[in-house]
């Protein structure tokens, strides 16, 4: 039977070349500032993004809560979305963390605007909590993939920038929107505070996330990584995963994409299937007719694995290791569903 794991685009395996860069990594203590190849992925990644510094850490959560302790005080306030990771999957951190309060804003499909924004910072009183941070998310998850462009990210930059706050971005899959946008990544360093960049999801990398943000910010999220046990040692075997994924695994990124729009057109065709968000980059969410766990149910049945994020709703990622055989598989089991 053809198997093929859509639960996520965490779960792909490191190709030859990746593994083959990971063995000949030149390694050292990096809690010392010693392995290379660590300094070489954070260096690498700054200059992408056109950001002064960065820090390897072994999560995308732990670079984001990094960044909101390094942009914030307790009794301070941050404002994302309602459907934010930051809020939703990082296990309260926000609060355990940093102490600070949250404010939410529904977004369409999780997109923040200025305007949006605007009206929910805090003013200078006693009875609020001090607003000081505005986070966005891109892609957005919970929003299947919904991309930022950076014309929709200038004016809430703008609007930081005059009220004083600090903007950090969330970039899980920040390549997955470069690609669909055909932006740059270095014109993000123009607009944000800090900025987390994820390799093991759609670069397919095993482990790890680099955050990045000028030389003092870093400095200080150097201090908070050793706080939250994120000091690595011989981690160059890893950040060597992630050198090989932004210089092989970027464009092929498109592929991903294609295959979503495949199979999101025999979703839409589907009987079973009552309505499929717009897809944009490699993220399907999709509301079935019957109960999301029997859908899944049969899927499973046919070696196709997925998650529900909701009673009546699926989201299928794709990856690196999905290939055209496979989604051939998915669009032939999709079209055999019946409601």
């Amino acid at each position: 039977m053809i198997t093929v794991d859509l639960r996520s685009d965490t779960v792909t395996k490191p190709t030859p070349g990746m593994l083959e860069a990971m063995f000949s990594a030149k390694v050292g203590d990096d809690v010392f500032g010693e392995d290379e190849t660590i300094n070489a992925l954070e260096e690498k990644a700054a200059a992408l993004f056109g950001m002064e510094a960065g820090i390897y850490c072994p999560s995308g959560t732990m670079t984001n809560q990094i960044a909101i302790k390094c942009f914030t005080q307790p009794l301070d306030e941050l404002i994302a979305d309602q459907t934010a990771h930051v809020y939703r999957y990082e296990g309260g951190g926000i609060a355990f963390n940093s102490a600070v309060s949250t404010r939410l804003l529904n977004g369409y499909r999780g997109i923040l605007t200025a305007d949006m924004i605007e009206p929910e910072i805090n003013a200078e009183n006693v009875h609020y909590p001090r607003t000081s941070l505005v986070v966005l998310e891109n892609t957005v998850n919970k929003g299947g993939g919904a991309c930022y462009t950076l014309d929709q990210i200038k004016p809430i930059a703008e609007l930081c920038q005059q009220r004083g706050l600090k903007l950090h971005l969330d970039g899980a899959r920040i390549f997955n929107a470069l690609t669909h946008t055909g932006e740059k990544a270095n014109d993000y360093g123009k607009y944000f505070n800090g900025i987390s960049v994820c390799l093991s999801k759609g670069l397919g990398a095993p482990v790890g996330s680099v955050l990045l943000a000028d030389k003092e910010t870093i400095k200080y999220a150097r201090r908070v990584r050793k706080v939250l046990g994120g000091g690595m040692r011989q981690a160059g075997f890893l950040a060597a995963a992630g050198i090989y994924a932004l210089d092989h695994h970027v464009e092929r990124l498109r592929i991903d994409h294609a295959h979503a729009r495949i199979i999101a057109e025999a979703l839409a065709a589907s009987l079973a299937v009552a309505n499929v968000l717009p897809v944009e980059t490699n993220i399907i969410l999709f509301d079935t007719v019957k109960p999301a766990d029997e859908v899944l149910q049969k899927l499973a049945a046919e070696g196709i694995h997925a998650m529900s994020t909701d009673k009546h709703r699926i989201r299928f990622v794709l990856h690196l290791d999905v290939h055209p055989e496979q989604v051939e598989h998915v669009v032939k089991v999709i079209g055999s569903l019946v409601h």
